[in-house]
């Protein structure tokens, strides 16, 4: 009786053991150097293989790194060729897996991996306009998705990945001159781009919104909340990414200190933003902005083009100036405030 007990015991540990070994997609980035040859790492990477759709591409907001069942792994490979309205750089989808293929490639030396990454390093060079943006989705999608997107760091992280490919960084030393040519030329073109976007007030550079219309390049609507403005989050993206151009030109040194600027002009300084107790709400909390001196500066998620007020909107599409004034479920649901482009000034 005993033994059964000691061997049921050992089974269960072994098997919680082997629950815990499995890494979320959202943690697979963020492990030691050493762990992307182990055999959790392929297994991902291997699982990546079938969330990549036939064009090179990813979906987004999938942990792809959850165990598959068969029927899963069936229904993947059935929809591969389903991209339209699917594949995107939206919240860090497509490069992020790259970067983690070429990882696990550079660790194992699987050729699969690197086919893969090479997919998607394709995809990236297909989807650039000839203007140099990136579109949130493609192939493209009627409305917003089709805008030359800041959003959420969508273009700069496409671009990080580019630069890091032509800077030959350790991960990245396998892939071939051709496309490293292709994708510095892609570089070039997106500066380009970014040059090109930064909206002019009265003769003065400022920002970007976080997404520009891909014909004329003005700051455009995405979602109903999401008006053209200047954005006080998404610009500081661009701006980190001018600044770690080698021996920029003058037009890039221009836009850098036109940025900071504008930065410096636009923070907010006397406020903070608690998060209070709400009993009875859908959150059980709420943020309120409260006066207090002695509070670091803060920056509004978007400011009006040509006043430099914050703006506020919930899903009635009605610019407010006031946090307070829109909806419950907006007003929580999103980050009005940020304190991000105070690392620019460090």
């Amino acid at each position: 009786m005993l033994r059964r007990i000691v061997i049921a015991i050992t089974l269960a540990a072994g098997s919680l053991t082997a629950q815990q070994a499995h890494v979320a997609w959202k943690d697979a980035m963020r492990q030691p150097p050493n762990w992307y040859g182990s055999a959790e790492a392929v297994r991902i990477a291997g699982q990546l293989l079938l969330y990549q759709h036939d064009n090179g591409a990813w979906e987004k907001n999938i942990d792809m790194a959850a165990p598959l069942s068969d029927k899963q792994r069936a229904d993947l490979q059935a929809r591969k060729h389903d991209n339209l309205g699917h594949t995107t750089i939206d919240n860090d989808a497509t490069y992020t897996q790259m970067r983690y293929l070429a990882r696990v490639y550079t660790a194992t030396r699987q050729d699969r991996f690197r086919t893969a990454f090479q997919a998607g390093l394709h995809y990236l060079l297909e989807a650039q306009y000839p203007n140099g943006g990136w579109p949130q989705f493609y192939p493209l999608r009627d409305g917003y998705w089709s805008h030359i997107t800041y959003n959420d760091d969508a273009m700069i992280g496409v671009m990080e990945t580019l630069r890091s490919i032509v800077r030959r960084e350790p991960d990245f030393t396998f892939v071939g001159d051709t496309d490293r040519e292709r994708a510095r030329q892609a570089i070039e073109k997106g500066v380009q781009c970014i040059l090109k976007t930064q909206v002019t007030v009265d003769g003065k550079l400022t920002a970007w919104c976080a997404q520009h219309d891909q014909k004329t390049l003005l700051p455009a609507k995405a979602r109903a909340y999401e008006h053209p403005s200047l954005s006080g989050s998404e610009s500081v993206g661009v701006v980190q990414f001018l600044m770690a151009i080698p021996d920029p030109s003058p037009e890039v040194t221009r836009s850098i200190k036109a940025a900071i600027a504008w930065f410096d002009a636009v923070k907010l300084t006397g406020i903070r933003v608690d998060r209070k107790p709400a009993p009875g709400t859908a959150r059980g909390y709420d943020f309120v902005v409260v006066p207090d001196a002695s509070a670091p500066p803060l920056w509004a998620r978007f400011y009006e083009i040509g006043t430099n007020r914050p703006i506020f909107s919930g899903r009635d599409s009605v610019v407010k100036y006031n946090l307070s004034e829109i909806e419950y479920e907006r007003r929580t649901g999103y980050r009005w405030y940020v304190d991000r482009p105070a690392i620019l000034f460090k």
